[in-house]
């Protein structure tokens, strides 16, 4: 075939493509190009099998999954970023685990139909939630996320946190006194604290804390002289330091020498990041919207 025929032949097939992808596009349930995602292609849901599921929940699930499906005081997970919630389509994945598959997970006493429309109302709620995992917005007044035990989180504060944080005005930099009064809103300030301290630019209480959170460095080099200043990069070859007129110095490294003592305030916060349940949270930012 000449080079001519077969370019026409494949451009061809392509418009022909194009043409075929454009009508599937049109077919009513056709799956989109690009993949399935979860929790956006779902058919509605029965409103009548939703507004029974809701109370179904109600009874037997919101004591440990929340009234916004975000995690309870009894350590349910949170359902807005399950997998299962994501994935559910009919209750194929929800109510085996309502029925006891699921470990460490009691067995629900619910029939299947009561299970179904159970997830039926999980999936409406999951369906809600806006772009970037943004929590779920279905004309209702924001949920209260003030939901956790204070006295627990005054104690989980005082056994993980008051090493480095005090709450009576004692201790410059760490002190999180009056900080109910400064971030009002508990989101915001539930945001702020498992953050390890926010972003810049949420107002004058963060932009300070903010400044806590400069890596810095030491370096005592083999003739005796130490150098100390913000941490700029540091492998096993180099290290940079910004000292105090600003400048930059850097040093090259062999194993240990010079000897470096690096200082990384937020270490302890990123330990512990990954240790947090959804119960410590709740419970520690309803002991923080007391300091005020």
């Amino acid at each position: 075939m000449r080079l001519c025929d077969l370019l026409t032949a494949t451009l061809s097939g392509l418009a022909m493509l194009g043409t075929v992808t454009c009508a599937l596009a049109q077919i009513p349930g056709a799956r989109r190009v690009g993949g399935f995602v979860p929790g956006q292609e779902r058919p509605p849901g029965d409103p009548v099998q939703i507004a029974r599921g809701k109370t179904l929940y109600e009874i037997g699930c919101r004591g440990c999954h929340g009234t916004d499906l975000r995690g309870g005081d009894m350590g349910g997970p949170n359902l807005l970023r399950s997998q299962v919630s994501l994935s559910d389509l009919d209750g194929e994945l929800i109510v085996p685990i309502i029925e006891g598959s699921r470990q460490g997970m009691p067995k629900i006493p619910m029939s299947v139909a009561d299970a179904k429309a159970t997830s039926a109302y999980v999936r409406s709620i999951v369906a809600t939630i806006g772009g970037q995992g943004m929590p779920p917005s279905i004309g209702q007044l924001p949920p209260n996320i003030v939901v956790g035990d204070a006295k627990a989180g005054q104690i989980y504060f005082d056994s993980k946190c008051a090493a480095c944080h005090s709450t009576n005005g004692d201790m410059k930099g760490g002190d999180l006194k009056g900080i109910a009064k400064r971030i009002s809103d508990p989101k915001i300030l539930q945001n702020t604290w498992v953050a390890g301290g926010g972003r810049p630019g949420r107002g004058a209480a963060v932009q300070t804390a903010s400044k806590a959170r400069i890596v810095t460095a030491s370096i005592n080099t083999a003739n005796g002289d130490r150098f100390e200043g913000k941490l700029v990069r540091i492998d096993d070859f180099l290290v940079t330091l910004e000292i105090e007129d600003g400048s930059l110095k850097t040093f090259r490294r062999n194993g240990d020498s010079p000897k470096v003592v690096v200082r990384d305030p937020m270490k302890p916060h990123r330990d512990l990041l990954p240790t947090y349940t959804d119960k410590d949270i709740h419970d520690v930012t309803a002991y923080l919207v007391t300091l005020k």
